[in-house]
């Protein structure tokens, strides 16, 4: 990671740079500052899962694959930025989310017509630019063709797959399902499978590996399990992270009504008296400390939060077990148990 992530920056800054110059046209700056902001944080985590699936298919470090991988941060970036103009968020990374930004220069400009359709407008448009220069940094990253033609079936499969998850996310909050199933499909479309399994896969597919049975085993068996660890974590994180931490305020995803996997796992074991609270309080914009602390005195005395955790091992062990038994190369098998242990019990 330590190599890893001064290149993704670098291809980053560079591609950014080409694509909208800060010395541009004035009306364009405030895309490029939202866009800047976005991307100048996060962990990094789908493009190592790409270099080392690539490493671990024998590739070698050549400047082209940190630039393919690089791209899957500009997808990222896209699904932030949409995420938080359907959940409301107010903050990303401790800073202004994309449509509060938009709608701050919209007030302070004092232009006409609505500051918050204005915010969340351009949030969108924001959203899709960085979606469409993901596509064009992968298409350009000077990888051979054959390379990149060989693995634009999974990069187009991992795209719809994290476009009908979000789609999902929708569903759940407005049905209300909400059963541990559920939100474990919602999961593995919005954020598991994108996250890990099909990172991951991309960069075996690049390096020239075959459909051979051990990579779809390596990318289900550790990629799939390491995904859903990782949503499982975000879970816990959304409800009892610290906001230092977390760049968000503390309890975001009650108040966002976050039909989550560990939501649903207390709702499955509370009493009917603290489910109908845990009902009442779940989706609240308002939602105070005070609600806060009781949505969370429930989800820890019905144990949910404790199983939640011991899911994350469980899925942790499964993963780690499925490396161990694949054929990628010693280095790689390193890096990628770090990886798993980074993207499960991280802070942030």
């Amino acid at each position: 990671m330590d190599v890893l992530r001064p290149q993704v920056e670098r291809s980053l800054g560079e591609f950014v740079e080409r694509k909208l110059p800060a010395g541009g046209d004035a009306a364009f700056a405030p895309l490029r500052t939202a866009a800047d902001a976005l991307l100048s944080g996060g962990k990094r985590l789908r493009p190592a899962f790409c270099y080392w699936g690539w490493r671990g298919a024998g590739g070698t470090d050549v400047p082209e694959i940190f630039t393919a991988a690089a791209s899957l941060e500009l997808l990222q970036a896209s699904a932030l930025v949409h995420d938080d103009v359907m959940d409301k968020s107010d903050l990303r990374r401790g800073m202004p989310a994309a449509h509060r930004r938009f709608e701050s220069m919209h007030e302070q400009s004092r232009w006409q017509g609505s500051a918050q359709q204005f915010g969340e407008g351009a949030a969108i448009l924001l959203g899709n630019l960085l979606l469409i220069w993901s596509g064009e940094m992968w298409r350009t990253s000077g990888l051979p063709p054959a390379s990149l033609e060989a693995a634009q079936p999974v990069h187009d499969h991992m795209r719809t797959e994290l476009m009908c998850g979000q789609y999902l996310d929708l569903l759940e909050q407005a049905n209300g399902e909400n059963t541990f199933e559920s939100a474990l499909r919602v999961a593995l479309f919005k954020s598991g499978k994108y996250s890990v399994e099909q990172p991951l896969r991309l960069g075996l597919v690049l390096a020239g590996e075959k459909r051979a049975p051990w990579m779809d085993e390596l990318c289900t068996g550790y990629g799939t399990r390491v995904g859903i660890a990782f949503q499982l974590r975000d879970d816990i994180l959304g409800v009892f992270g610290d906001p230092a931490q977390t760049g968000k305020p503390a309890g975001d995803d009650l108040r966002e009504g976050k039909r989550t996997m560990l939501v649903a796992r207390t709702l499955a074991a509370a009493s009917p008296g603290a489910a109908q609270n845990v009902r009442r309080l779940l989706g609240d914009p308002g939602l105070d400390e005070s609600g806060v602390a009781t949505l969370r005195g429930i989800i820890e005395d019905t144990g949910a939060l404790r199983e939640c955790e011991d899911l994350i091992g469980d899925y942790m062990g499964e993963a780690l077990s499925a490396l161990d038994e694949s054929p990628v190369t010693a280095e790689a098998r390193s890096a990628l148990t770090e990886l798993a242990i980074a993207a499960t019990s991280r802070k942030t």
